[in-house]
Protein backbone atom coordinates (compact mmCIF):
# COMPACT_ATOMS: atom_id res chain seq x y z
CA UNK A 1 0.00 0.00 0.00
CA UNK A 2 1.25 3.43 -0.83
CA UNK A 3 2.81 5.70 2.29
CA UNK A 4 0.40 8.29 1.22
CA UNK A 5 -2.72 6.17 0.66
CA UNK A 6 -1.72 4.93 4.34
CA UNK A 7 -1.47 7.88 5.93
CA UNK A 8 -5.17 8.92 4.71
CA UNK A 9 -6.13 5.78 6.72
CA UNK A 10 -4.44 6.40 9.57
CA UNK A 11 -5.98 9.79 9.66
CA UNK A 12 -9.26 9.30 9.09
CA UNK A 13 -8.92 6.30 11.70
CA UNK A 14 -7.33 8.30 14.57
CA UNK A 15 -9.61 11.43 14.66
CA UNK A 16 -12.67 9.15 15.77
CA UNK A 17 -10.69 7.39 17.99
CA UNK A 18 -9.53 9.89 19.90
CA UNK A 19 -12.71 11.75 19.95
CA UNK A 20 -14.20 8.87 21.42
CA UNK A 21 -11.06 8.29 23.95
CA UNK A 22 -11.76 12.01 25.00
CA UNK A 23 -15.67 11.51 25.74
CA UNK A 24 -15.08 8.14 27.73
CA UNK A 25 -11.91 9.99 29.65
CA UNK A 26 -14.38 12.87 30.47
CA UNK A 27 -17.01 10.64 31.41
CA UNK A 28 -15.00 8.93 33.63
CA UNK A 29 -13.72 11.68 35.08
CA UNK A 30 -17.03 13.03 36.02
CA UNK A 31 -17.55 9.91 38.11
CA UNK A 32 -14.26 10.15 40.06
CA UNK A 33 -14.63 12.00 43.41
CA UNK A 34 -14.36 15.97 44.17
CA UNK A 35 -11.04 15.48 45.27
CA UNK A 36 -7.54 16.78 44.00
CA UNK A 37 -5.71 13.58 45.08
CA UNK A 38 -7.83 11.19 43.15
CA UNK A 39 -8.35 14.07 40.30
CA UNK A 40 -5.13 15.04 39.53
CA UNK A 41 -3.63 11.12 38.97
CA UNK A 42 -6.88 10.10 37.10
CA UNK A 43 -6.36 13.13 34.60
CA UNK A 44 -2.87 12.57 34.35
CA UNK A 45 -2.76 8.92 33.57
CA UNK A 46 -5.79 10.04 31.72
CA UNK A 47 -4.16 12.43 29.54
CA UNK A 48 -1.51 10.46 28.47
CA UNK A 49 -3.09 6.97 27.74
CA UNK A 50 -4.79 7.63 25.03
CA UNK A 51 -1.14 7.73 22.97
CA UNK A 52 -0.42 4.27 23.41
CA UNK A 53 -3.18 2.61 21.38
CA UNK A 54 -2.96 5.19 18.70
CA UNK A 55 0.60 4.68 18.79
CA UNK A 56 -0.37 1.36 16.69
CA UNK A 57 -2.08 3.20 14.29
CA UNK A 58 1.11 5.50 13.80
CA UNK A 59 3.88 2.86 13.42
CA UNK A 60 1.68 1.35 10.35
CA UNK A 61 1.24 4.29 8.93
CA UNK A 62 5.20 5.42 9.00
CA UNK A 63 6.08 1.50 8.12
CA UNK A 64 7.43 1.48 4.93
CA UNK A 65 6.04 -0.31 1.97
CA UNK A 66 5.87 -3.62 1.03
CA UNK A 67 8.11 -4.44 -1.58
CA UNK A 68 7.32 -7.79 -3.65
Amino acid sequence: MEPRTKKLIGAILALPLITLYVGAAAWLGSKVPQNVLLQAPYYLVAGVAWAFPLKHVVLWMNRPRDVS
